[in-house]
């Protein structure tokens, strides 16, 4: 019986310390390993996607675009680094060490904290463009866009590294067992507020009152059809460009909402709650967001399936294709 008992365990030589190793049966590893697997390797590949196209056409060189590209890498970034470590921590035993559970915690704040700070940039980006059109030309430039960006990921990089220096300072203090690896319970409340409750509050708010203009303006349009001068054309094309836009960025912003609640509910609820294997399954549809928003950006941006078409036939590789016509 000994030795059977331990050959369930992670680190057999510490009988009193070592988590036992999962063994879940043939139909649990498929929806623990192999479907997750995929669902990471298509993450990547979208995203990849997003950033080639973004970057390299240069009529995609909006501010707006600017902060898509900034959320591409952040997703680019969870299905290439968070998700197979997730995998791999519920469907064997932790054997890399507390430097690199450590590493794991600061990455998983940092690139989650950036791809909320994009959102809520985005909130703002479509905030100004439909409650002060006249001004947003001036007021949200490219320069200040990539300026916005880039204060968001360094206040992530920060964020990150000084919300898990505890588990650097003393590593292993909030490992429950050996081959186990565990978020601490008060980072996570801090997490809780800073990344979850604060910005859907401000999202929220804004799109809110995006709705309600967007509305207005969509009634104004209307009352206006018979009019055939060119500048009130130009004006209502610009406008229902922009109207499109706020729609396809709320659909994006209601199901970043739709994934990310559930784990921060359970979050909510508690350490013990947390402690559930079941949990897994909300942590992986808060990465699952990740794989939706380009899968947003093919069924809305028909830019997008165009620059795609482009990257794969590899006709991006001709001389001048990032003048290539886009739009």
């Amino acid at each position: 019986m000994e030795s059977q008992d331990g050959a369930e365990l992670c680190f057999p030589q510490l009988f009193n310390t070592s988590c036992k190793k999962p063994a879940p049966p043939w139909t649990e590893v498929i929806l623990l390993h192999i479907l997750p697997s995929f669902i990471s390797v298509l993450t990547v590949t979208l995203n990849l996607l997003v950033i080639i196209s973004v970057s390299h056409f240069r009529q995609l060189h909006t501010p707006t675009n600017i902060i898509l590209l900034s959320l591409a890498v952040s997703d680019f970034l969870m299905g290439l680094l968070l998700m197979p470590v997730e995998i791999l921590r519920n469907t064997a035993c932790w054997f890399l060490g507390d430097l690199v559970c450590s590493l794991y915690n600061s990455l998983s704040f940092i690139i989650t904290s950036a791809s909320v700070g994009d959102m809520v940039l985005i909130s703002v980006d479509r905030y100004v463009a439909i409650c002060d059109p006249l001004h947003y030309p001036t007021r949200v430039t490219e320069n200040r866009v990539k300026l916005c960006v880039c204060l968001c990921w360094l206040c992530s990089v920060f964020y990150g590294s000084l919300i898990v220096i505890d588990v650097f300072i003393t590593p292993g203090r909030h490992n429950s067992c050996c081959g186990e690896i565990n978020v601490d319970y008060i980072a996570g409340t801090i997490d809780l507020v800073v990344s979850f409750i604060v910005p859907v509050i401000v999202i929220v708010v804004l799109y809110l009152r995006v709705f309600v203009v967007a509305v207005s303006q969509a009634r104004a349009m209307r009352s206006h059809v018979t009019a055939v001068t060119l500048q009130v054309s130009v004006s209502q094309t610009t406008r229902k460009s922009e109207l499109k836009a706020a729609r396809t960025l709320g659909v994006l912003v209601v199901v970043f909402l739709i994934c990310f609640i559930p784990y921060y509910c359970v979050s909510l609820a508690g350490e013990d709650f947390l402690s559930g294997s079941y949990v897994y399954y909300f942590i992986f549809l808060f990465y699952f967001n990740s794989t939706l928003n380009p899968v947003i950006y093919a069924l809305f941006y028909p830019w997008f399936r165009k620059a795609v078409e482009l990257v794969v036939t590899l006709q991006i590789l001709q001389p001048g294709s990032c003048e290539a016509n886009i739009l």
